[in-house]
């Protein structure tokens, strides 16, 4: 687009817009939706209740883990997928039995025909943003104010994904969360190898959503990952590149007026206090089934049968073997993880039940008030909150990814943040749970599988800074703990790596 008076837009306008990489076009088509009431109108989920953990519907998974189907429907489940007969299985009056070492070894079987999909998104506006940060309450930034100061100029105007997923017990920054995610994939490949011999086409192939205003910068990134220390040695020894990721562009739209301002809503143009000056946004997370939709056809079209998609903010998301092996045997499209609601959880979804016991995620803010969230628990519900992690099986998906991006709802919420007063218009990734016939709900340990940084905050709770200040609640201090104490496993475990000297590294001579 050429600078000039846009549809009513002024040139200054018009070209602080473009250098920000916003798509003009589609951001005024999504506001004149909005005006007209196309969009935006999306009313707040009316929560009956939350469901409860009950083996069926949503389904503990822990290490008592198993699946229990008639013997026809699992053999015919098995020999569609090409798949023997796990030796952990077991025949019990009509029916086979997988615990879950059985699970584990039909779902590592399968990951030779499973995506690892990543959701990069935009610059993180939130996550270093000082107000946001505030969600704690102002004692408990105080607390780790010092570590915030430190940390917050190398994490802003960045993706997250290449920002520090934790902090070093000495206090120094530790690798990002996306060189923990390849080096995981690096070591489930190496395990699979010894058990089942080198896979003879993909092997848990990376896809990512990235987005105009960082493409780039996560493609230099992608480039430089081939001589870390943390992956170099290890994809050596796999043969297999240390980070390849096939990527969906996600535009980037801009801020619109506030609430406040009344209607008509306007294109925001007062950022920092400067006149003429925008926002440049992604449209929320949930425009990944648009703009990933060539990269899944193509997985499909080259036999990928499943695709995990998650926020590349999260360090428990991790790909496991028995959830997979379960999507697997079930025939239903898709699987999401659920965990516990913590003080920490004050930005994501939660597991509801609508009316007619229909089961969706409600987002906190643009779908479901927190004062709702707080109303329900207080009756004694237990809130599952959304871990951002979903399994598709692509033989469903793929045929109508064009309905689903259709069908999920546009939200406009208002934000408060140090760019000034504005409101967003996103798509809720995790609003798809409304939009399929059945879905199966995991309930998962939350110091396992859901140790999130929608927040700088919580990196540095979840790395236990300042765990023990009398500042921080006791209750958040109690999660702080039991954060870094997951951390420290996933690193450890799944991730491979050692603590010496107050930091984490690679295991010395790991692929000789």
């Amino acid at each position: 687009m050429t600078s000039g008076v846009v549809r009513g837009l002024g040139e200054a306008l018009v070209r602080d817009m473009e250098s920000r990489g916003i798509d003009i076009d589609l951001s005024l088509s999504i506001l004149a939706d909005c005006n007209s009431g196309r969009h935006g109108g999306a009313g707040a989920v009316k929560a009956q209740g939350v469901p409860r953990v009950d083996g069926e519907s949503v389904i503990a998974a822990g290490q008592g883990l198993a699946c229990s189907i008639p013997v026809a429907e699992a053999e015919a489940r098995l020999k569609a997928l090409g798949l023997p007969l796990p030796r952990a299985a077991a025949l019990e009056g009509g029916r086979l039995t997988f615990p879950r070492a059985a699970l584990e070894e039909l779902g590592e079987r399968l990951y030779p025909r499973t995506a690892w999909g990543l959701l990069n998104g935009g610059s993180a506006t939130s996550y270093a943003d000082s107000k946001k940060n505030l969600a704690f309450g102002q004692d408990a930034f105080l607390a780790f104010a010092k570590e915030f100061d430190a940390l917050a100029p190398a994490c802003k105007d960045r993706p997250k994904g290449l920002t520090p997923a934790y902090v070093n017990p000495d206090g120094s920054p530790g690798v990002s969360f996306l060189v923990l995610k390849a080096r995981a994939r690096l070591l489930a490949a190496k395990a699979y190898i010894s058990k089942y011999g080198k896979p003879k086409g993909d092997f848990l192939p990376f896809f990512q959503m990235s987005s105009v205003g960082n493409d780039d910068e996560l493609k230099a990134a992608f480039e430089a990952y081939g001589k870390s220390p943390f992956l170099a040695d290890l994809a050596a020894e796999t043969g297999l590149p240390a980070s390849s990721f096939a990527t969906g562009v996600q535009p980037l739209v801009a801020a619109f007026t506030h609430s406040s301002e009344g209607k008509p809503r306007r294109i925001f143009d007062r950022a920092w206090d400067k006149p003429d000056s925008s926002i440049a946004l992604p449209g929320g997370h949930g425009q990944c089934f648009r703009v990933l939709a060539p990269v899944l056809r193509a997985l499909h079209g080259r036999g990928i049968r499943f695709a995990w998609l998650g926020n590349v903010d999260n360090i428990g998301y991790l790909p496991e073997a028995a959830e997979l092996a379960v999507l697997a045997l079930s025939g239903k499209p898709a699987a999401f993880d659920f965990a516990l609601r913590t003080p920490m959880d004050v930005k994501g979804g939660i597991l509801v039940e609508t009316e007619g016991g229909k089961r969706t995620v409600a987002d906190i803010g643009p779908a479901i008030s927190f004062e709702e969230v707080k109303r329900l628990e207080d009756g004694g519900a237990a809130i599952l909150f959304n871990c951002a992690t979903g399994l598709f099986d692509l033989d469903w998906l793929v045929p109508r990814l064009e309905e689903v991006a259709r069908g999920l709802p546009v939200r406009v919420t208002d934000q408060d943040k140090d760019a000034g007063r504005y409101s967003q218009a996103e798509q809720v990734t995790w609003e798809v749970t409304s939009l399929l016939p059945s879905f199966i709900a995991f309930a998962v340990d939350k110091y396992d599988r859901f140790m999130a940084a929608k927040l700088l905050a919580e990196t540095l709770l979840t790395s236990g800074i300042a765990a023990a200040d009398p500042r921080i609640p006791p209750e958040l201090a109690e999660t702080s703990r039991l954060l870094k104490a997951g951390l420290e496993r996933k690193l450890s475990g799944p991730c491979g790596l050692v603590l010496r000297d107050g930091a984490w590294h690679p295991i010395p001579g790991e692929g000789g």
